[in-house]
């Protein structure tokens, strides 16, 4: 299997997941926080759901300039779905056009002075930022939904809302 092929089915199993956890966004807490240095429920939504497409955007590119913002607020959680929907088919889309040649090749973030954040191979963004940084807020989420009293979906085996027997 290409390492192209091996991401897709990765991300094809994870978003399946993401989009549970999604689903479960109650659209009346989106402003809630839990804490005031935290995001809001609907401004972590909105970078779980858009964050992937996004990020692996910038593996089309060389080099991205870094300019700041913060996620938008989303407005429901239709919203915060369809969000998601268009991340997922970018990101595969952005996949399929980097190919496997592509992932080997280097990419960097610059400053708007020009000056180099990081410089990593094209997997490592995919792999590390687009990735392994999404699963990170979906399991801040995960707390979030919890915190909230909204039963939390199976993400890698059973939650404590889906055990058998309860």
């Amino acid at each position: 299997m290409s390492a192209t092929a091996a991401l897709m089915q990765e991300f094809d199993q994870e978003c399946q997941t993401t989009r549970r956890v999604l689903e479960r966004v109650p659209s009346d807490k989106l402003a809630w926080k839990p804490h005031a240095k935290s995001m809001s429920l609907g401004q972590l939504a909105m970078h779980v759901a858009s964050a992937p497409g996004y990020i692996t955007g910038w593996a089309l590119q060389d080099a991205t300039e870094m300019t700041g913002g913060s996620s938008p607020e989303a407005a429901s959680t239709a919203e915060v779905l369809a969000a998601h929907d268009a991340s997922v088919a970018k990101t595969k889309e952005a996949l399929a056009t980097i190919g496997d040649a592509g992932l080997g090749a280097m990419w960097t973030m610059k400053m708007p002075n020009g000056a180099t954040i990081m410089s990593m191979p094209k997997a490592a963004l995919v792999r590390s930022i687009a990735f392994n940084h999404v699963y990170h807020h979906r399991g801040q989420l995960s707390v979030y939904l919890r915190l909230l009293d909204v039963p939390v979906p199976s993400i890698y085996g059973p939650s404590a809302d889906e055990r058998l027997g309860m």
